[in-house]
């Protein structure tokens, strides 16, 4: 079993459970993905909701990146973390009006709307800071990602953007909204998408609408495709960088942009997943009737996805060479979905091996809670 490297004696000074994160394979990313972008013209956003852990924010401002938000909260983080606010793209079904005003009064890129409501909002609290707002039109384009359904976000079932027969009635309205200018339109159709056919479903559904905006008499400046560009959970360390090459091209060859238009992409777990791993102590290693378990100190309150969306982690015990053994690898919460993997081959085990959870940067630390009154897991980083 070939295993990452971590630096086990420095571990310990460090109180698990704690997410230790490679900032050099962070950096290696950011480098390809800054070099692919520039070579395409595309501007890229970082998702902070993947994970705003302040020291790797920072290394993504640095890298050039913007910052696409989710919430007022994110957007104060890129703006401390040193993303240039004409950088910053807010997107979100529910956005607050102290949401709303915290990027108007700092300038932002511009709002992802998603609702008749929402363009009202927006244009009313423009008016009263005397600005107008920049809005991309968030359309639900309908395309299946064929992903997890949690994370499954433009069907028509889905409860995210404007589907495309309201159309006509947001045109209406669009004149009667005077400090709202329509910069652009937005999509996302979902996260952890590995297969590049929806992604090319997407371009054809973007050329489609397209036409449909300019037979209105609209040039739009920005494009958005959003996110969604999976990693190899299964293979951290022969595959630790996602496949930017191979995901960007699909929009090269199929997208056909007009002149002066500007790409957006929304990447957050295909940057920073790859970098983060949870380590975990065993506590246990239990005889159970019918398997074994081993358990550790880290639990569902340090790493939720398994529980929430039956997510794959690859674990490996990096305190061990001894012949590999098959065990349940569990946590100590009071519930039964606390579980990170079901029979999985593991070096032998003991009290007080090192575990790590492997590519857990993106939706790990930052979705953390104190459930149980636990305390939040720790952070170690590696230059």
């Amino acid at each position: 079993m070939i295993k990452g490297h971590f630096p086990i004696e420095q571990f310990k000074e460090t109180e698990t459970p704690f997410y230790f994160y490679d900032l050099r394979l962070l950096r290696q990313t950011l480098n390809l993905v800054t070099t692919l972008a520039k070579e395409y013209q595309y501007q890229v956003h970082y998702a902070i909701k993947a994970n705003a852990n302040k020291r790797l924010l920072q290394e993504i401002a640095q890298a050039g990146l913007g910052a696409d938000c989710v919430s007022g909260g994110e957007i104060k983080a890129a703006l401390e973390a040193g993303f240039a606010a004409n950088k910053i793209v807010f997107a979100g079904v529910g956005k607050a009006d102290w949401e709303i005003n915290t990027g108007l009064e700092n300038n932002i890129l511009g709002f992802n709307a998603e609702s008749i409501p929402e363009l009202e909002v927006i244009n009313q609290l423009a008016l009263a800071q005397n600005k107008t707002a920049s809005v991309a039109i968030r359309i639900n384009p309908n395309v299946d990602a064929h992903t997890h359904h949690y994370i499954t976000t433009g069907l028509n079932e889905n409860k995210f953007g404007f589907n495309m027969q309201d159309m006509d009635k947001v045109l209406a309205l669009l004149p009667k909204l005077k400090n709202i200018r329509i910069i652009g339109i937005h999509f996302h159709i979902g996260s952890q998408i590995t297969d590049m056919v929806p992604f090319q479903n997407l371009c054809v559904r973007v050329n489609e609408i397209q036409d449909f905006f300019e037979s209105k008499g609209m040039i739009l400046q920005h494009i958005n495709v959003g996110g969604g560009l999976g990693i190899n959970y299964e293979h951290p360390n022969h595959i630790p960088i996602a496949d930017f090459e191979s995901y960007f091209k699909v929009f090269h060859h199929h997208l056909k942009l007009r002149p002066q238009q500007q790409l957006h992409f929304e990447l957050g777990r295909s940057i920073v997943a790859p970098c983060g791993t949870l380590i975990s102590k065993t506590l246990y290693v239990k005889e159970g009737a019918t398997k074994q378990f081993v358990i550790l100190d880290a639990g569902m309150t340090d790493l939720i996805r398994p529980a929430l969306y039956q997510a794959y982690h690859h674990i490996e015990n990096i305190s061990s060479d001894a012949p590999l053994t098959t065990y349940d690898v569990v946590g100590p919460i009071c519930e039964s979905s606390d579980t990170f993997g079901t029979e999985r081959l593991l070096n032998e085990t003991k009290r007080g091996d090192y575990i790590a959870i492997r590519s857990a940067g993106a939706y790990g630390e930052i979705m953390a809670s104190q459930y149980n009154l636990r305390k939040l897991p720790g952070v170690f980083y590696a230059e």
